[in-house]
């Protein structure tokens, strides 16, 4: 199992929640683009919309738009939410049943991307070189995964553009244990589609909603 192996005891240390700062204007994509369709249940949450950094962390991306293209993401959920941190997805199917991967992939957390409000960053175990599919997008500024302040860190190879909205609201929602599982969604946050996203024109950057807090 993917994870963030120091998430919880983060989580279990930091002081109470403050409101959370909105994401620095993004630039405008200069890679691929994908968008992740989200739903709860019956419920579309909404689209978020992903700008990934293939000029400075070109194996996380390609690894991760070749888990778009086969259609591994399709159906998977968002299994670990932990409020003010993080949220991870892309390996379980909604009766947490883990998926097929390809190898892992090498750790590109030395790249110089920071794990900042909407940075998305590959998921792994304590072992550096051990990513797959799994992923997740942060909720504040996380600059202890970054390379170097956490070891080996955690790669970042995207940014949230839109739907950083749906990010907070998928936050937010209620979690329980479910057998060795923790902090999962009590009705499943499902990925309902990912896919690339045909840009004839820069997409502008976001103006996102006040977060919601847990």
């Amino acid at each position: 199992m993917q994870l963030l192996a120091i998430a919880l005891v983060l989580a279990q240390a930091a002081p109470p929640a403050a409101p959370l700062p909105q994401p620095a204007p993004a630039p405008a994509p200069t890679g691929p683009v994908v968008a992740l369709e989200v739903a709860q249940g019956r419920t579309a949450l909404g689209t978020i919309t992903i700008v990934l950094n293939q000029e400075k962390a070109p194996v996380s991306v390609r690894n991760f738009l070749s888990y778009v293209r086969s259609g591994h993401y399709d159906g998977t959920v968002f299994h670990r939410i932990m409020p003010s941190f993080m949220i991870q997805g892309g390996g379980f199917t909604p009766e947490l049943e883990e998926k097929p991967t390809q190898a892992p992939i090498r750790n590109e957390a030395r790249n110089g991307l920071r794990n900042s409000r909407g940075a998305v960053a590959m998921a792994r175990t304590t072992a550096s070189d051990s990513a797959t599919s799994q992923f997740f997008i942060n909720l504040k500024d996380n600059h202890m995964l970054d390379f170097g302040i956490s070891g080996a860190g955690y790669a970042v190879f995207g940014q949230v553009i839109e739907g950083m909205d749906v990010v907070d609201r998928i936050a937010a929602v209620p979690t329980t244990s479910r057998g060795p599982h923790q902090s999962v969604p009590q009705v499943a946050v499902v990925i309902r589609k990912a896919r690339e996203v045909e840009t004839a024109a820069p997409v502008a950057a976001p103006q996102p909603a006040e977060p919601t807090q847990p």
